[in-house]
């Protein structure tokens, strides 16, 4: 074999050598879930490579061997004292060989012998590689960058060439490993995907609450696609529900409580606590606990919904959100994994204790817990005292092995401590990686019983994830937080004003609808996330539960940018300016449809929050959002 092969050989038959090794191995492949990180991978073996150093005596080949003093030759002569024959004295058998030099301190390849160079160019050793050699890596198992199929497999060669990254081609995402690329292909493939709210695989998980069991914990799939979306539920890879979801429409499907998650007595780990909903069409899933205000005459009393992010946006830090202990009733912080073995460790806040200890978690806060796929780490609050109560998960930090899912939740608060009613309170927590260091707030509006809507206070919460965090308000807000020292430390404040909030380093950001007793009549406390605006949309399908007495969306655009509701423009009436930054408001409600689906577009970014009221209750949830790290 001639030296110069390899470039040709691995741009015209890399997938074919992989290929020939996934073929040649007698053991079935580890399959991994299909968002496996680089930590899951299929351990490969191989024999040891054979080594032909300068002191060896190779015995030549027949049909190979050169006679006049050619590569192969001349390699195998070196002896010790000797000098190495370089590739520039080395002349080729055939017309069509081309003869490389020897880089400099380097391995080179001549075919699938590795080609050890000394600093002057000259070869000092061979090994003959039992896979396949790779210019500067030398002997390795596949090519890095390739894919190859092993059944419904796809292969990846990881950058060293060592090993494989396995991901599952899941046939209940629609999903097929296409032989001629090696990689899944598919309305859900990863290359089709974009980095927002809208994806193929997500977790509901239910967080704690003290509504009763009789009504129900429901996610509400959103299809806009224009084919339809066939919708898998399993629990411990069990099939709970399966449904079709026409092009353009939304359907809701109750699920049974998970009584570990819903009525906890300490934090705990919730083997295979989490649902795992897949859809062979990309969709947008929200969660709502429960779906029901109002039941056979009853009211629930205790309500909010959540917008979940598909696995392939998650992150493996997040900063907590959440609420004080109140009456005992716990703040909480759910971390569902979505890979085998993603061990989690969680930082405690200054008011991130005590808690009640479990799961690997101790009673000040701290803790590690090694979770499966599925798995739900839960961590409830415990009873520190004070008015409010100084226990408040909120800016521990959840850091994880691989990317997992975070929703902070509280089983029932009053916002304020003493304003009722109390009220059930969840929201999907962004990753660090997509916090960013401004965000606008608007104030709600809120509709009671047959009046017009008003604008209603609400309680807006700001986390620092550095030291040292200025802030600042356009406008100003007279009695806001202006510095965090610590991260994870907090600071909130009341009013129902309009402004952007600019920080030093990146926040997060939370807003808390106020109880009944702090006005407008209807409604309790529901949170929300506020979204930073580079990861604003120009599209957004959202959904707004009809059985809800009213359902409004706040927007947020440059002034004078023509966002359609339903295909209507927003009339230039609608909207309110927000101090000197260019940007104005619209608080709009929204008519009832028959399937609760509304899309809103704009030919620029824009901001959207979704929110609804029942009798004693209420939700909130950002409308959507690109999930790019920022």
């Amino acid at each position: 074999m001639r030296f110069g092969r390899l470039v040709a050989e691995l741009a015209g038959g890399g997938v074919a050598i992989l290929a020939t090794l996934a073929c040649g191995d007698d053991s079935s492949p580890a399959i991994t879930d299909p968002d496996a990180s680089a930590t899951e991978v299929m351990g490969s073996t191989s024999s040891p490579a054979q080594t032909t150093s300068a002191t060896d005596e190779p015995t030549p080949t027949t049909s190979d061997a050169p006679t006049d003093g050619g590569p192969d030759s001349s390699v195998g002569q070196m002896t010790t004292g000797e000098t190495s024959t370089t590739a520039d004295t080395l002349e080729p058998t055939s017309t069509t060989d081309t003869v490389p030099t020897c880089p400099a301190g380097e391995l080179a390849c001549d075919g699938d012998v590795a080609l050890q160079c000394d600093d002057e160019g000259n070869i000092i050793e061979t090994i003959q590689c039992p896979a396949v050699c790779v210019p500067t890596l030398g002997c390795v198992l596949c090519v890095p960058g390739t894919d190859v199929c092993d059944g419904q497999v796809s292969k990846h060669c990881r950058p060293d060439g060592l090993g494989y990254d396995d991901r599952l081609c899941d046939p209940l995402q629609g999903l097929v490993c296409a032989p001629d690329t090696g990689r899944c292909e598919g309305a859900c493939a990863t290359d089709e995907l974009d980095a927002s709210y809208i994806g193929c695989d997500y977790y509901p998980t239910v967080t704690p609450n003290i509504v009763e069991p009789t009504f129900n914990f429901a996610v509400a799939v959103s299809n806009t696609t224009d084919a339809p979306a066939e919708v898998t539920i399993t629990r411990d890879d069990v099939v709970v529900d399966s449904f079709d979801v026409g092009p353009g429409d939304v359907e809701v499907a109750p699920l049974p409580w998970i009584a570990a998650l819903k009525d906890p007595s300490s934090s705990a780990i919730v083997q295979s606590g989490a649902y795992r909903l897949r859809s062979t069409r990309p969709v947008s899933v929200y969660q709502y606990s429960p779906i029901e205000y109002e039941k056979d005459g009853e009211f629930s009393h205790s309500n909010d919904a959540s917008l979940l992010l598909p696995t392939n946006v998650w992150g493996t830090e997040t900063r907590v959100i959440a609420r004080n202990t109140f009456s005992a009733l716990p703040g909480a912080y759910a971390v569902v994994a979505r890979v085998d073995g993603t061990m989690v460790e969680v930082t405690p806040s200054q008011t991130g204790k005590p808690v009640l200890p479990g799961g690997g978690v101790a009673a000040d806060g701290h803790g590690t817990a090694l979770l499966n796929a599925g798995d739900v780490l839960l961590v409830i609050s415990g009873v520190a005292g004070g008015t409010p109560d100084q226990a408040d998960l909120t800016g521990t930090l959840v850091s994880a092995s691989a990317p997992v899912q975070v929703i902070g939740a509280h089983a029932c608060t009053n916002v304020p401590y003493n304003k009722q009613a109390c009220d059930h309170l969840e929201e999907s927590n962004l990753p660090l990686q997509n916090l960013a260091t401004g965000y606008w707030s608007t104030a709600p509006l809120v509709k009671a019983p047959k009046q017009a809507p008003v604008r209603k206070a609400r309680m807006v919460r700001i986390v620092a994830t550095a030291a040292a965090t200025s802030i600042t308000y356009d406008p100003p807000q007279p009695g806001a937080p202006t510095m965090l020292a610590e991260p994870g430390d907090y600071a909130e404040f009341t009013t129902d004003k309009d402004f952007w909030i600019s920080a030093s380093s990146r926040i997060a950001v939370a807003e808390y609808m106020l109880g009944q007793a702090a006005g407008g009549d209807t409604g309790d406390p529901a949170m929300t996330i506020a979204v930073p605006p580079e990861l604003f949309r120009s599209v957004y399908a959202i959904h707004a539960p009809t059985n809800y007495e009213s359902n409004f969306v706040n927007l947020v655009a440059p002034t004078g940018a023509p966002v359609k509701l339903d295909g209507k423009p927003v009339v230039p009436g609608s909207w309110s300016s927000i101090g000197q930054t260019g940007w104005s408001v619209a608080r709009l409600m929204l008519e009832h449809t028959d399937d609760g689906d509304h899309l809103l577009s704009c030919t620029k970014p824009f901001g959207v929050q979704v929110y609804g009221y029942g009798q004693y209750t209420s939700y909130w949830y950002p409308g959507g959002l690109d999930l790019a790290p920022l």
